[in-house]
């Protein structure tokens, strides 16, 4: 994993004892000039991952956010925030100027409606934009998944906003991966979830699919190595971990690892609506993007040409790897991110009770007050004792 100063840190797991190992190897890092690099996305889980990596290389970043408030407190001195909007095309002028590689991590799902739309048009006016300022490069991150297949409208819509990034002409870098495993992250919460609070769990016909879900880490390591990658090149990279697994096993490894026994019924009754209400019920996906989310589920997501993997020079670790660093990262400050800050970010209030974090339901929420820090506290000190809570206090 890319460090400070150049360095690599290689990181040894006894899944037996749990005890960690770490030793620090030299890496030298390309001395060419990457430019200004502009990251969307920087509130949402990669997004905000992608940042501290790109701060720690050494790298200028701007960042584009709609409320760049959210981030002032994340970003490091020399990091540039720029108030714009991926839908308002007339706010992207000021953030593209000097650019020279840009992230393009965006994306509606959290949308009411059609995301699809919100989707296309946003990645259409981020092309328009970049090629009216000259960016040298666009660097996305996709999803994997066959077309002849029959995607669904999640992956479908991720694939046609690479075309749509194409168009603008620039050389365009495209990742396309299956599942990201890591605390905080989506699809990690769902299934922490599900084997969390379900003894016995119903399984329809998706819990068999095969997928090659890939650690956070090594999603961040190839965007950071893109980089790196010759000028004026475009190339479409499907990248996964080391196995391809079924949801099923996923989530039997998760619940192995916790020393949990889970009892698995499989039907094929579950329409993708009905698995996202059930989800919605037992797991912090609410029922909204749930209904998108299992719907993606139905499709396989492997690997097809492992061209990424001499190209980047990178080993991507295997699920029993993942889940345990996962497992081991989740209680440090509930997770670097999570899937539901994009939404804080975008002042949307999904009304949900809480996300959960291993054994904490947490209900993060925030309001500006008008009076200095020592002020607002003051009454938090307050709360508890002999003074009582403000809900529930007979409890």
């Amino acid at each position: 994993m890319l460090g400070r100063s150049g360095c690599a840190a290689l990181i040894h797991v006894d899944l037996a004892s749990g005890r960690w190992n770490k030793t620090q190897v030299v890496m030298e890092l390309p001395t060419t000039d990457r430019g200004l690099i502009l990251l969307t996305g920087a509130t949402g889980y990669i997004g905000g991952r992608l940042l501290k990596a790109l701060e720690d290389a050494g790298c200028q970043v701007r960042c584009l956010a709609r409320r760049p408030e959210f981030l002032n407190s994340r970003v490091a001195p020399g990091t540039q925030i720029t108030k714009a909007d991926c839908l308002d095309p007339d706010s992207l002028a000021p953030a593209m100027e000097g650019v020279h590689t840009a992230y393009y991590l965006v994306h509606s799902m959290g949308s009411a409606g059609k995301f699809e739309e919100n989707d296309r048009r946003a990645a259409h006016n981020f092309a328009v934009a970049a090629h009216e300022a000259g960016v040298k490069r666009i660097v996305y991150l996709g999803g994997l998944g066959e077309s002849e297949q029959g995607l669904s409208a999640h992956l479908r819509s991720r694939q046609e906003v690479a075309d749509i990034l194409r168009s603008s002409e620039i050389p365009i870098i495209e990742f396309r991966a299956s599942i990201v495993i890591g605390s905080g992250s989506l699809s990690f919460e769902m299934i922490r979830a599900l084997v969390q609070r379900l003894p016995v769990m119903i399984c329809p016909r998706w819990v068999a699919v095969k997928a090659q879900p890939i650690a956070v880490e090594d999603v961040i390591g190839y965007l950071l190595k893109a980089l790196d990658l010759p000028s004026g090149q475009s190339a479409t990279y499907e990248i996964g971990g080391a196995d391809q697994v079924s949801y099923g096993e996923i989530m039997q490894e998760y619940a192995l690892q916790r020393g949990l026994r889970r009892w698995m019924i499989s039907v094929p009754l579950l329409t993708p609506r009905l698995s996202s209400l059930w989800l919605g019920l037992v797991t912090p996906v609410y029922a909204n993007i749930g209904r998108k989310l299992v719907d993606s589920l139905r499709n396989p997501t492997l690997v097809k040409n492992p061209s990424a993997l001499a190209v980047f020079k990178i080993e991507p670790m295997g699920l029993r790897t993942a889940i345990a660093r996962a497992i081991v990262n989740e209680d440090h400050e509930f997770a670097q991110t999570r899937w539901s800050d994009a939404w804080s970010s975008a002042g949307v209030n999904p009304q949900w009770g809480g996300v959960l974090f291993g054994t904490r339901l947490v209900d993060s929420r925030a309001a500006q007050v008008a009076v200095p820090p020592s002020a607002a506290f003051a009454p938090i000190r307050c709360i508890g004792g002999a003074n009582g809570w403000y809900f529930a206090n007979l409890l």
